[in-house]
């Protein structure tokens, strides 16, 4: 079976093989995962957040503060419905993914925005080409965080700005409490009824567990070498946070 986890489950009255990656995020697990949800992946998410990704994305384009003729790169794009989001705003918007099957479905369904494939450690441009760089709910998934903002401050110029929208800790203890019951009980089994691979939402509610709270993450944010001024917003309550920040 490799290094991932691979498992047989009932499925509708079928047995179907399905796979997720462990917490170690080593990057062929994970893109394989993701390659293996990739063609309903956009319409389980919606289904799980109750709707919210759609106003997660907005928030996320209006923190980076774009402005027409500006180019920002968002990584860890998936299937380009984020890249879609930033070009609203009249900026040149590239989207870059790990998982060939993300991007394979997104060009299919005609984003409209350039979408390649690119590692978040090694990301293909050169030195200082963005004025802007955003990661959604994908920096949980790279196997080296530090390394990950390092890359993006590297291909991002001084002053430009960063935005990380990412899974994080509810502030209030009782919804919480309610929240973590959800990810790990409600989440995988509202997934079997709408994911092509159900088991990779077991992966998702375990690594949201494991991340940084939003306190944390913004240290290492700030001890990560290139950026400065960094601070965050919560969303939901606090089951997403904005990290924003400016490229030293």
């Amino acid at each position: 079976m490799g290094d991932h986890l691979a498992l047989s489950v009932y499925l509708g009255g079928r047995v179907t093989r399905v796979t997720r990656a462990d917490l170690d995020k080593q990057p062929h697990e994970v893109a394989e995962m993701f390659d293996g949800v990739a063609k309903r992946y956009d319409l389980t998410n919606t289904v799980l957040s109750f709707g919210q990704d759609r106003g997660w994305r907005r928030a996320t384009r209006a923190a980076l503060g774009l402005r027409p003729g500006e180019r920002v790169l968002d990584v860890g794009a998936g299937t380009g419905v984020s890249t879609e989001e930033l070009g609203r705003s009249g900026a040149f918007a590239v989207g870059a993914d790990l998982s060939t099957g993300m991007l394979r479905a997104g060009r299919h369904a005609g984003r409209g925005v350039p979408l390649l494939a690119g590692d978040a450690l090694r990301l293909p441009f050169a030195d200082a080409t963005f004025d802007a760089v955003t990661i959604s709910f994908a920096l949980r998934n790279v196997v080296d965080t530090d390394g990950a903002l390092r890359e993006l401050g590297r291909v991002t110029r001084p002053g430009g700005r960063l935005v990380v929208c990412e899974f994080s800790h509810p502030l209030n203890g009782p919804f919480r409490t309610v929240y973590l019951q959800y990810l790990m009980r409600s989440l995988p089994s509202v997934a079997r009824a709408v994911s092509s691979n159900p088991e990779a939402y077991v992966y998702l509610a375990e690594s949201i567990r494991a991340w940084p709270d939003q306190a944390e993450l913004a240290a290492r944010i700030g001890s990560s070498g290139p950026w400065s001024r960094v601070g965050w917003r919560n969303l939901s309550g606090g089951i997403v946070a904005l990290h924003r920040a400016t490229r030293v």
